[in-house]
């Protein structure tokens, strides 16, 4: 299997059509689909298991295109709409809901994916234009060596006086840097637009320390004792033998999403449904609860009682999970980064 610049991915994807990639026979190999996927144990994962496995059943090989949102969304407003590189995409609903609303995606075609009429409705909340493949849960993640009254909800931040100075929060750059102020907004405020009420809450919080992306190193310092978490990075970091736990909050969890999306001109929109329903099937999601600790979208499969402790969340609490008005903060995301970055400390 192969990766795709993105000069090579707005060039076309015949060329990469190629023979070989997965030692499959002729008959195998005559149709690729390019699928685009997040880099790292996602793209080891898709290149050893999820790859093959579509393979394996549809006889289509699979190029891979590793990036992330922004990337993909980049890739395809150079194509433009009308000749996309890509014919599905698999992303957050904070890059996919902006493409959406300029013409990207279609409505998906419901006859074409069986897998969705036994999702959970937290991942048909797109109204039919996309389809939630992955789910990863944001409770609140602490150290449990350093903190002698755990946490229960989200307002503990601000009144438990052991947590001063050691609360981590992910920066506005990253989804969930943007969903901590739509959710402080919510608890302190009238709804998630209030986030006047978000942003004096977060200013009463004082000093926090902000990350990009990995808030693990933090909690393992111990510099982090208490901070938004996903279920599946706890349950990595406590296989790896460090105290930490997560619980879910009273107010209720945010959480890493991958929507699913099918491109309106799709280069090959047929296998872009295989590959979607493929993706939402009792099986899939089973082997990704499996390896990520995801919580599967798919109702059908149940959480087998040696991973409940590592995957808490499916079921009635998949319900805990809030979802937001990401339109509202695409049109307000310059204005509202100038504000994090006055207020945060």
């Amino acid at each position: 299997m192969m990766d795709l610049t993105r000069r090579q991915t707005l060039a076309g994807m015949g060329a990469f059509a190629a023979a070989g990639l997965f030692g499959l026979p002729a008959r195998a190999q005559a149709k690729t689909l390019v699928v685009p996927t997040l880099g790292g144990v996602w793209e080891q994962y898709w290149r050893s298991t999820v790859g093959p496995a579509f393979t394996k059943q549809t006889g289509v090989a699979v190029t891979l295109d590793v990036g992330n949102g922004r990337v993909w969304g980049a890739n395809l407003r150079a194509a433009g709409a009308a000749k996309p590189p890509y014919s599905m995409v698999m992303t957050n609903e904070v890059f996919a809901s902006g493409l959406r609303k300029e013409g990207f995606f279609e409505k998906l075609d419901l006859t074409k994916l069986p897998n969705y009429a036994d999702l959970y409705p937290l991942a048909k909340k797109t109204d039919g234009w996309g389809a939630i493949g992955a789910v990863s849960p944001i409770g609140i993640g602490y150290r449990t060596d350093l903190v002698k009254t755990k946490p229960k909800s989200w307002k503990d931040l601000w009144n438990n006086p052991e947590f001063k100075g050691k609360i981590g929060l992910y920066n506005f750059a990253n989804s969930a840097g943007k969903m901590e102020l739509l959710l402080f907004s919510k608890i302190f405020g009238k709804d998630q637009y209030d986030v006047d009420a978000g942003f004096a809450a977060l200013q009463k919080l004082g000093s926090v320390i902000q990350v990009d992306f990995n808030m693990s190193t933090g909690l393992a310092s111990g510099e982090i004792v208490v901070a938004p978490f996903d279920f599946g990075e706890i349950a990595r970091l406590r296989r790896q033998g460090l105290p930490v736990d997560c619980i879910i909050p009273e107010e209720g969890m945010f959480m890493f999403d991958q929507t699913i999306n099918i491109l309106a001109n799709a280069p090959e929109k047929e296998l872009a449904y295989q590959y979607a329903n493929f993706l939402l099937s009792p099986e899939v999601q089973g082997m990704m609860m499996k390896e990520f600790f995801i919580s599967p979208t798919n109702s059908k499969v149940i959480v087998p009682a040696d991973l409940k402790v590592d995957v808490p969340v499916s079921g009635a609490d998949m319900d805990k999970i809030l979802t937001w008005d990401w339109n509202f903060v695409n049109e307000k995301q310059g204005e509202l980064a100038e504000r994090w970055a006055k207020t945060i400390k």
